[in-house]
């Protein structure tokens, strides 16, 4: 919210339980992923100039719901018919058809349409006008149903940010005629924000007193019934399976169970910060189903950028923390990028920090979130920077869209498994060089050594018997399935002959159904993530897992 822009998030989920038209709850989101972007900023219409869009600019390229619509093969299976300005990829994205994506769309609100600010234009579409009406940059009612039925027709979600918070306006006295609500009871008077007194963050008024965002006064009945009214009918004439809620933390607490509850959908909320207990308090019946976790983000940030601190235990410390704190982490936004935060790729030069990064968000409890531009290594700074369009990368088959789909595609295959899906992930090793942690029966091995090779390793303790043979799905072992087996004394050792590559190991009795090392799925795809991971145990013979205490010893040479 901080610096406004829209999001639109791809998300999946596993279907067998909920079809296409019912409302997803909490509980059936745990299982999906998020792929996040801004509309505009996706794919531009048939014939539009490709070099015309510069992001310093701050005004709309183009994207709109039914360029969305067009191009939503990119997103769902890498799929592309000849015509359209996407490449194509013989290859699963986010997903399977066990776990078709889901579609998260920025506001769809009106915003503000005077002349262009010195902040430049509502490309973004958090400069809400009147919230009852849609906003004609990005299509008409029938293109937004369009969107919402090809959407549903190909067995994916759709979910929509909102803005209650505030309005945009160009002073600090505007007219409210142009709003939704146009009483000035219905709105906080204009005040700056104190950031250390709570009531002043809920009443006080966002922006500045260039672009002013007037504070709507969520408090009073007649608010709540209008904001429940509109958001009851938005779900229900667009078929719309989840909300994000936009600037969370700056409405009153009991608003949100009413909202939300009028919805009828899965609330996920923005609560901006590093503070775990404040993020916490937001989630829960009083709350929200869930919010972004941002105390996580900041702990990865520590832990994984290079340069940067190299601070693991603020992983693990956080880890801990949650888990005393939220009422479920399961739900939670796991994320490394997003349009308030600068992108991964200008904070940490090295793309193995991104790739173990990217692994623990998947690996580990919540919802893992990717920011549109993260799997091809967009690299701006803060607003507009880490906002650019999405089509000069040429929706290249990179590395990191590589081992995306690969952890979407593995992560699919657990979460039909409710030992995984609900268990909490417990850390196992956390030393200067990584962390390993275990969630169901898959140990996780992260190092933030990045791409050089170090004489390291990392001891980790696990609940795997001597000979349990282990596979790892991280690397090209998704083609050649080598094999990682349990020593004498329940030990393991694996080998980085190309630097800290992420590990991710699971039984191969677990395999079956999965679609990897022969086994097979209802769904196809594969994925070359190179890993230069290797065991100096490599076993033919499979064997069954059983619990006990063992040792993985993994070293980083």
């Amino acid at each position: 919210m901080y610096t406004l822009v829209s999001l639109l998030a791809i998300t999946f989920a596993f279907l067998a339980l909920v079809s296409p038209s019912s409302a997803a709850t909490a509980d059936q989101w745990r299982s999906r992923s998020i792929y996040q972007v801004i509309i505009d900023r996706y794919a531009l219409p048939q014939g539009a100039d490709p070099t015309k869009c510069d992001t310093a600019d701050r005004t709309w390229c183009g994207g709109t719901w039914n360029t969305l619509r067009e191009n939503l093969d990119y997103i769902q299976n890498a799929g592309f018919t000849a015509g359209r300005c996407l490449p194509f990829f013989p290859i699963f994205f986010f997903g399977s058809l066990l776990n078709p994506p889901k579609v998260w769309i920025s506001p769809v609100s009106q915003n503000y349409q005077g002349s262009t600010t010195p902040y430049g234009d509502p490309y973004h579409g958090y400069w809400i006008a009147d919230a009852t009406q849609l906003n004609d940059h990005f299509g008409t009612s029938d293109d937004l149903k369009a969107l919402s039925d090809e959407l549903h027709r190909r067995g994916m979600y759709l979910m929509v940010d909102v803005v209650v918070n505030d309005v945009m306006a160009t002073s600090t006295d505007p007219d409210l005629s142009t709003y939704m609500f146009k009483n000035s009871s219905q709105y906080h008077p204009y005040c700056v924000i104190d950031w250390n007194n709570n009531t002043s963050i809920e009443r006080c008024w966002l922006g500045d007193t260039v672009v002013p965002l007037p504070d709507i006064n969520t408090e009073d009945p007649t608010v709540v019934s209008g904001f429940g009214d509109w958001i009851e009918s938005l779900v229900k004439d667009y078929n719309i399976d989840g909300l994000r809620i936009d600037a969370a933390k700056h409405v009153n607490m009991d608003f949100w169970p009413v909202f939300c509850a009028r919805a009828g959908v899965f609330c996920i909320g923005e609560v901006f910060g590093s503070d775990p207990v404040e993020a916490a308090s937001f989630q829960g019946p009083n709350g929200l189903d869930s919010v972004l976790h941002y105390p996580m983000y900041n702990s990865l940030v520590d832990a994984f950028t290079i340069p940067g601190p190299l601070n693991t235990t603020a992983v693990s410390d956080m880890m801990a923390q949650s888990k005393a704190l939220f009422k479920d982490t399961g739900v939670l936004g796991n994320f490394l990028e997003n349009q308030d935060v600068p992108r991964w790729h200008n904070i940490s030069v090295d793309p193995q920090s991104l790739y173990n990064a990217m692994v623990f968000n998947f690996m580990s409890d919540g919802i893992p979130i990717v920011y549109y531009g993260q799997e091809q290594y967009s690299n701006g700074n803060a607003d507009p920077y880490n906002r650019a369009p999405l089509w000069p990368s040429g929706y290249a088959n990179t590395t990191a869209y590589q081992l995306v789909t690969t952890l979407n595609k593995f992560r699919n295959f657990l979460t039909q498994n409710s030992t995984w899906l609900y268990s909490s992930a417990n850390v196992l090793a956390t030393t200067e060089y990584g962390i390993a942690i275990m969630k169901g029966d898959v140990v996780s091995i992260m190092t933030n050594i990045g791409s050089p090779p170090q004489n390291v390793s990392i001891p980790v303790y696990t609940p795997f018997q001597t000979e349990t043979d282990l596979v790892n799905i991280t690397t090209s072992s998704i083609l050649t399935c080598a094999h990682w087996v349990v020593g004498s004394n329940g030990t393991i050792e694996v080998e980085y002959t190309l630097g800290g590559q992420p590990v991710v190991l699971i039984p191969s009795s677990e395999l079956p159904g999965s679609g990897f090392c022969g086994f097979s799925s209802s769904s196809t795809g594969s994925s070359k993530y190179v890993s230069g991971a290797s065991s100096a145990h490599a076993h033919s013979s499979w064997f069954t897992y059983s619990l006990a205490i063992g040792l993985i010893g993994v070293f980083l040479w």
